[in-house]
Order: C-alpha cells, then sequence, then structure tokens
C-alpha cells in the first residue's frame, strides 16, 4: 500500500494513489444508481410478500453498496483519500456476505419444495452452517483490512494484514464452493428420484405451473450464486500480490469481476423472490 495519504492531484502524480488510478466517475455513478434502486425494490417487495429474512439481507447488502460506491466517487474527486478508502474497502467487502445470507435463507425454501429426503442437510441448517462461515469470512477480512491500514498509516509494511485478509477472502470462497456443490448434489438427488416410468415430458405436463415457477426462481437465484462466486475468487486474486499487484491497479477488471458481477447477482436476487415459489 505504498501511497500517501497526504498527495492531492495537483501535488503528486496518479502512479502514487493506492489504486494507481482515478476511479471512474460515470460507472460509479451508474453502481451507486442501480444498487440504490435494487435495494429499493426490495423495500417495496418486502412489503409486499413479507419475506424479512430473505428482504433484509439483500437490502444492507445494497446499502453497503451504495456507501462503497460513494466512497469510490470521493476517491475520484480526491484518489488520495484515507477515509474515502477505507469507506469503499470495507462496504465492497462486507456487502456480498449479505446478498450470501439471503441466499443460504432461500435454500431452505427450495429444499422444502423439491423433496428434504434429497438433501444432505436439513433445510434450516444451510443458514446455520454457512451465514456463520460468512461471518467468520469478514471477522479475518476487517481484522486484516484494519491491521494493514494501521500499518500503511505508520509507514510500515502492510504485508501482515493483507495476508489475513486474503486468509478471509480464501475462506469465504471454499464456504461458498462447499455450499453450491451441497446445493447441486441435491438437485442431482432430486432429478434421479423421479419415476422412471413417466416420461419427462408427461411429468411437465402434469406440474407445468410449478415447473415454471422454478425456473423462473431457479436461473436468477444460480446466476446470483455464480456471480458471488467469480466476485470472490477475484478478490483473491486481486489481492494475493498484494497492494501493489497488477491486478489492483486496473479498474476494468474491477469494474468487470466485482462491480458486474454482484450488480448481477442484485438483480437476479429481485428477480429470483422466494415467494415465486410459495405463490
Amino acid at each position: 500500500m505504498e501511497s500517501s495519504w497526504d498527495c492531492t492531484l495537483e501535488t503528486c502524480p496518479i502512479e502514487y494513489a493506492v489504486f494507481g488510478y482515478r476511479p471512474s466517475l460515470p460507472a460509479n455513478i451508474i453502481f451507486t444508481a442501480l444498487f440504490g434502486l435494487c435495494a429499493l425494490t426490495q423495500v417495496a417487495e418486502m412489503g409486499i410478500f413479507r419475506s424479512y429474512t430473505f428482504s433484509i439481507p439483500v437490502i444492507l447488502g445494497g446499502i453497503c453498496e451504495v456507501v462503497g460506491y460513494v466512497g469510490r466517487i470521493l476517491l475520484y474527486d480526491n484518489p488520495f483519500s484515507q477515509d474515502a478508502f477505507l469507506i469503499q474497502i470495507c462496504c465492497l467487502t462486507i456487502a456480498p456476505a449479505f446478498y450470501s445470507a439471503a441466499i443460504y435463507f432461500c435454500i431452505a425454501d427450495i429444499v422444502k419444495l423439491l423433496g428434504p429426503e434429497a438433501s444432505r442437510l436439513k433445510p434450516h441448517h444451510y443458514a446455520w452452517i454457512f451465514i456463520p462461515c460468512d461471518v467468520i469470512s469478514l471477522i479475518l477480512q476487517g481484522a486484516g483490512g484494519g491491521i494493514a491500514s494501521v500499518a500503511s498509516q505508520e509507514n510500515e509494511d502492510p504485508t501482515t494484514g493483507t495476508n489475513v485478509m486474503v486468509a478471509g477472502l480464501v475462506f469465504q470462497v471454499f464456504s461458498l464452493l462447499m455450499f453450491i456443490l451441497l446445493t447441486l448434489e441435491f438437485l442431482w438427488r432430486v432429478r434421479n428420484k423421479r419415476p422412471k416410468s413417466i416420461s419427462d415430458e408427461s411429468i411437465k405436463e402434469k406440474s407445468s405451473s410449478r415447473h415454471q415457477k422454478f425456473l423462473l426462481f431457479g436461473i436468477p437465484f444460480a446466476l446470483a450464486i455464480l456471480c458471488i462466486f467469480i466476485r470472490c475468487a477475484f478478490r483473491v486474486a486481486e489481492l494475493s500480490n498484494g497492494w501493489t499487484g497488477e491486478l489492483i491497479k486496473h479498474e476494468d477488471t474491477f469494474i468487470a469481476l466485482e462491480g458486474a458481477m454482484i450488480a448481477v447477482s442484485a438483480v437476479a436476487l429481485n428477480i429470483s423472490h422466494p415467494k415465486l415459489l410459495s405463490s
């Protein structure tokens, strides 16, 4: 994290900034507006469906994303601002965990609908197991970020803090991968338990309404999981070489693999509301 927090655009070259670039104002305004709209949409859906365990995490995730991108807008004005840097790094780190929590609560509805007997875990155990995993990951990331920040303020090596952050991200990727594998195994078991004497076409005709509801819910739901996983893997790669690595210096990569991935997840979670399964 070799930057001077006392610099300004007038006194230092942009390469001295922590990211080595001036964040794009249009891109960050778009992300701020998009996440704000997603959060407001989820507030409306919560009022309609009364789905608090799903909606509240999605809303909190949206709020964190908005605050994080406001931090990046502030970095456009002053790329050397430590306060703006800490705002964006903290909020954008935390936000995906709230979206993950909503997904963990959602899987219970899917398991109940398709058959709890096909799942290795009881429906409510998914949230009980994986939400604490996210909490542990966030604690590691937060602690690492704090250690790195203090070290940078005192002109010391932030490597230890960065390594703790990476450990938290690796744990988040691992726990999310375990969740994905358990979900895929569950869906595979559901598929295999269908009566072999009945054709797929016959099943579709008898349960077309439920099938359509599940597809309407399941496709965006799966997309949200995949995008969050890609984002977490990207952050591991980004920080694996510390704050002077190559990936952290390219905003286009950040926009594609952080901003866009979480934006797609946020939109998908607004579309794949769990009440679609029970309506």
